[in-house]
């Protein structure tokens, strides 16, 4: 996806973050997008993990719980 963004266009994002965000806020952006990407890949691993062991425990989307009934 990012493959063909060369040098150029690299300092022109760099240049336009620094004017929107300025200097003092530009590092905690840049750790918030960090801590974002980390999580996420934590996330995704262990989603990959639980596939492997036979799938995600996920609850049911009605909101009912794994050892409820159904009301007759």
């Amino acid at each position: 996806m990012f493959g063909n963004i060369g040098a150029t266009e690299l300092i022109i994002i760099l240049v336009l973050a620094l004017i929107i965000f300025g200097p003092g806020k530009l590092p905690e952006v840049g750790k918030a997008i960090g801590r974002s990407i980390r999580e996420f890949k934590r996330a995704q691993s262990g989603l990959d993990e639980a596939d492997e062991q036979g799938g995600a425990k996920l609850p049911p989307k009605d909101g009912a719980q794994p050892g409820d009934r159904p009301e007759k």
